[in-house]
């Protein structure tokens, strides 16, 4: 019996030894051409590379695992469309669930397990970058020390790549703007304080030069944000010439040669200059000096200060320590409260939002300006505390704190809260918290009459999250601009069966369950349980199934899609500070940015410190080196 027993115990110790191993023994990971490519065939060429290229995306192009390894930014969207189960759009035939994972494992390996290193590095090359409307204001600020807002009255700066107003491809020289430059030199100058026009740099323990060549040789570095040059200054000393000809006092006679430095390209450009014989070659580092500026300007809207200077003198600036330390001690420093505003505003499509966006008035007449104007400050402040002020990237999704002064709380129906000062106010509860519960964004989405949960879903999937849904097909017909019950129907019902048709069905599943969550808000940010009497509907069902019912809940759904918030973030962040738009080769620095803020708790400094290390803000490509690679 004991035999017995002790044979059927090693028996079934056998068995479970035997089940461990199997269930210890790797599972193969997908392959490409066995498991991904007849999937792609299946259910992604026809509207992706054989009889059109939508989003201009083409996957038969695709032949191997390598192929698709250069482009991981399409790659990442695809899979989180599969994951989603936003594509294949509905109508078209479905992969099943068992499919659809597949193709999602073979994306989420490949993509893990490379080494990005093999890839040729491409760092883009930014154009002369012509100092826009801000920058140029903030430099005759810190140049002169003088805060007169010249710029003010130069024609508006495009946008360009990214939808940022600093991209160089846009910051074009009208002849209307050249009049204008020419103009406002002069006029710096006649209103310039006399201790910075007669200027010279202070050197400890060196006898300092006061003669006018050591006055124009200060100035035209600073203003070029590099040494001038022997040439350089020689030409300056030929237009000072002329004034003391004319028997003009020192201070006026610089005027002439300072008129001419703010009106050179060298100022009015950040130029990068590619070393002598760099065609062809490999990309190459910038210099201190080219560096300093892409610092000061993403971070500060401006000219570098006296320590990046420094530190660009003694070829001290490139050291990724060095780098680190700049960035922690210019996110400090007040001026970059130029980013915060620059750069959130831009980001969160609210740059018009402070001057033009207006409620009706009849239907809303407790709207005024100047709530308009805190809504806008608090969103500006909450960006600032979070990339500046130690915050976390996922509390845009959703915080326990906001910024608020007596006349935004009090709409808010926030109480203990008095004074006009806007300061950082614990939330008493989850309704509010984050982006998508401020005014600036509630009502930026709205219509003057009602709520738009179309524009309220498509601003989270565009600025949010970087999926943005394609625009609408012509001639469809428009809702009504209000949102009362209209034969016996909510707005609600005549946007569900709006989106019935075929071809609104696909967009408005994304967009519309996003926006509903959003209806306890009225048109301009307020709280409500009830539209002419019935109860907010605030239930919605993503594509990918999940469930959530008002913006508690919603919010709760968004956070899990925290890491597709910070990779848009990411490269909108950077598309900013390069001053150009985000190109293919763009996608793996931006990924290792991505690991890295993850690894480091989300923090919005951290994402700063790591795009100013990054290889395309560091290097700058030769002029031919794309064709040398072909």
């Amino acid at each position: 019996m004991y035999f017995a027993k002790s044979t059927h115990f090693l028996v079934c110790a056998l068995f479970l030894c035997a089940a461990l191993r199997a269930a210890e023994a790797p599972v193969p990971s997908p392959d490409f051409a066995h498991d991904a490519q007849p999937l792609l065939k299946n259910f992604c060429f026809k509207c992706h590379g054989l009889e059109k290229t939508k989003g201009g995306v083409n996957f038969v192009a695709v032949k191997s695992a390598a192929d698709a390894l250069k482009d991981p930014k399409t790659w990442d969207a695809a899979l989180s469309a599969l994951r989603e189960k936003e594509m294949p759009p509905e109508g078209q035939p479905q992969p099943s669930d068992k499919e659809r994972e597949l193709l999602a494992s073979w994306i989420d390996n490949a993509f893990k397990s490379f080494d990005p290193s093999k890839l040729p590095k491409d760092p883009g090359r930014v154009t002369a970058h012509r100092l826009s409307r801000l920058e140029y204001n903030n430099t005759i600020r810190d140049l002169l020390g003088m805060d007169s807002h010249p710029a003010d009255a130069f024609p508006p700066d495009g946008s360009g790549g990214g939808g940022f107003d600093n991209n160089a491809d846009t910051l074009f020289v009208p002849p209307i703007l050249m009049e204008k430059l020419l103009r406002s030199a002069g006029e710096i100058l006649d209103q310039a304080p006399e201790d910075r026009l007669l200027k010279i740099a202070s050197r400890p323990g060196v006898t300092q030069d006061k003669s006018p060549r050591a006055m124009l040789d200060f100035f035209a570095s600073k203003a070029y944000r590099r040494p001038a040059t022997n040439v350089e200054i020689d030409a300056l000393m030929m237009l000072f010439a002329v004034g003391q000809k004319k028997g003009l006092l020192l201070k006026d006679a610089l005027k002439l040669p300072y008129k001419a430095v703010l009106c050179s390209p060298k100022f009015l450009f950040r130029i990068e200059l590619d070393p002598p014989g760099a065609a062809g070659r490999e990309p190459h580092l910038l210099s201190d000096y080219e560096l300093a500026s892409r610092l000061s300007y993403f971070l500060w809207s401006s000219m570098p200060d006296d320590e990046l200077f420094a530190l660009a003198d003694t070829k001290a600036l490139q050291n990724p320590d060095a780098i680190k330390r700049q960035v922690a001690r210019m996110l400090a420093d007040k001026k970059a409260a130029a980013f915060s505003d620059s750069f959130c505003a831009q980001w969160l499509d609210l740059a018009e939002f402070k001057t033009s966006t207006q409620p009706d008035p009849r239907r809303f007449p407790d709207f005024s300006a100047s709530l308009r104007s805190s809504m806008f400050d608090e969103t500006i402040a909450f960006f600032d505390a979070i990339v500046r002020g130690g915050g976390v990237l996922t509390d845009f999704l959703d915080s326990d704190y906001s910024y608020l002064n007596e006349d935004l709380a009090k709409h808010y129906g926030i109480k203990n809260v008095t004074g006009p000062q806007l300061r950082r106010v614990a939330l008493p509860d989850k309704t509010r918290g984050g982006l998508l519960c401020m005014g600036s964004i509630l009502v930026k989405n709205s219509y003057p009459q009602r709520t738009s949960p179309v524009l309220r879903g498509k601003w989270v999937l565009t600025e949010m999250l970087g999926t943005p849904p394609p625009p609408p097909p012509p001639q469809v017909k428009v809702l009504p601009r209000e949102d009362d019950v209209k034969n016996g129907l909510s707005f609600r019902k005549r946007l569900e069966a709006h989106r019935a048709k075929p071809e609104c069905a696909g967009c408005h599943a994304r967009m519309d369950p996003i926006g509903f969550g959003l209806e306890n808000f009225d048109a301009v940010g307020r709280w409500r349980t009830e539209i002419s009497g019935q109860k907010v509907d605030a239930t919605g069902v993503l594509t990918s199934g999940e469930k959530f019912d008002g913006p508690i809940e919603m919010k709760s759904v968004l956070l899990k899609k925290k890491d597709g918030v910070l990779r848009n973030l990411a490269e909108r962040m950077t598309a900013y500070a390069l001053g150009r738009g985000i190109e293919t080769f763009d996608a793996w620095a931006i990924k290792s940015m991505v690991d890295t803020v993850k690894q480091d708790g989300y923090k919005g400094a951290s994402l700063v410190r790591e795009i100013a290390l990054s290889y395309p803000f560091r290097y700058r490509k030769g002029p031919d080196f794309n064709a040398a690679q072909e």
